[in-house]
């Protein structure tokens, strides 16, 4: 039996070996057998060789960054930078210095000139992540770049010419954001030459077995990796899970097998509580009169994300609320060192 039909469940198995949907597993780690992934990349090569602006649509954990960088790879721009930002991640004045760069003295704290990531990209590709998240201010020195083929660096009094092709990506309706006020028409108009859709994990679960066999044997934890199988029955569960995290949320479900699975066989009860029980509801404390809204919110953020054992994205579908406003909280409590990782969060010191 092959290390596939070990983890496919038997009704799966009658797909191995077809040609007509053959598994890829290309060298930048995107791993596939659906048609809708084949779609995808066959968009992904014909973009490709142009240097039109490419937006990337997809829920968290679709694997976006990869999808960019295949886009990259197979341009004429292979040979030089691929320099991806997370625009969610940072706040408005570091957001900005980080793209644009500064001058020495911009700002407090500000020792050295600092070479801004764009610039770093000129001559290759810039991949924006979650650029829905981007405040206007930035939005507008944006649009200004992709007009002029310039920025200049915070502090700084003289453009600098930078030539780069711009890969966005978000998961976000921009068009809806931009009826609500929140994202620049114009920039809008300039960010979706092309428009690439990333299916969400539940849509193409045909790649669910390829992608655990990947992870299994590709991932940080390999050398714990004893020849590790997954059972039909728990490859059963995992195959009907609906993966709100997506690729992410399976990557880090797998490194915990890796650690945690006894013997050579991963079971059923190898897996996490809210795989076996997805419907299970994260219950909070009785209302205390001596607990302000602000504790309350607190609390039931990190219970959260301790249910979701760090996974900050999952934890932000759950909670209704975006990534950005979930940093920016976790930066408010102090919590966002605990949280820095997509792993179980680090126990506080008594």
């Amino acid at each position: 039996m092959s290390d596939i039909n070990k983890i496919l469940p038997p009704s799966d198995q009658q797909l191995l070996g077809n040609p007509l949907n053959p598994t890829i597993i290309d060298d930048k780690k995107i791993v596939y057998k659906s048609e809708a992934m084949h779609q995808l990349m066959h968009m992904v090569t014909r973009v490709a060789p142009s240097n039109a602006t490419v937006l990337i649509l997809g829920e968290s954990g679709t694997g976006k960054e990869l999808v960019a960088h295949q886009i990259h790879e197979k341009s004429k721009r292979a040979n030089k930078p691929f320099v991806a930002i997370n625009c969610g991640a940072l706040r408005e004045t570091l957001l900005e210095s980080e793209l644009f760069g500064h001058e020495k003295g911009a700002f407090t704290g500000a020792y050295t000139r600092k070479i801004g990531l764009a610039e770093m990209a000129s001559g290759g590709t810039l991949f924006l992540d979650e650029i829905g998240e981007m405040s206007h201010g930035i939005q507008a020195k944006l649009l200004r770049f992709l007009q002029e083929g310039e920025i200049y660096r915070v502090g700084g009094k003289e453009p600098i010419k930078v030539d780069i092709r711009l890969i966005s990506a978000t998961n976000r309706e921009l068009d809806q954001e931009v009826v609500k006020g929140n994202f620049r028409e114009d920039l809008f108009y300039r960010v979706n030459t092309i428009t690439l859709s990333a299916p969400p994990l539940r849509r193409r679960k045909e790649d669910i077995a390829v992608l655990i066999q990947h992870f299994l044997r590709q991932g940080p934890h390999t050398y714990l990796n004893r020849g590790l199988r997954v059972s039909d029955e728990a490859a059963i569960v995992l195959q009907k899970y609906d993966w709100p995290g997506n690729i992410r949320e399976l990557q880090n479900v797998c490194e915990r097998m890796q650690i945690l699975a006894d013997g050579e066989e991963i079971t059923v009860n190898d897996l996490p509580e809210s795989i076996k029980n997805p419907d299970q509801k994260v219950v909070i404390d009785d209302y205390d009169p001596t607990m302000p809204l602000h504790e309350l919110e607190k609390r039931y953020i990190l219970k959260a994300l301790s249910y979701f054992e760090g996974n900050k994205t999952q934890a932000a579908n759950a909670l209704g609320i975006t990534i950005k406003t979930l940093y920016n909280k976790l930066h408010e409590y102090g919590e966002f060192d605990r949280f820095a990782v997509h792993s179980r969060p680090a126990s506080k010191s008594s």
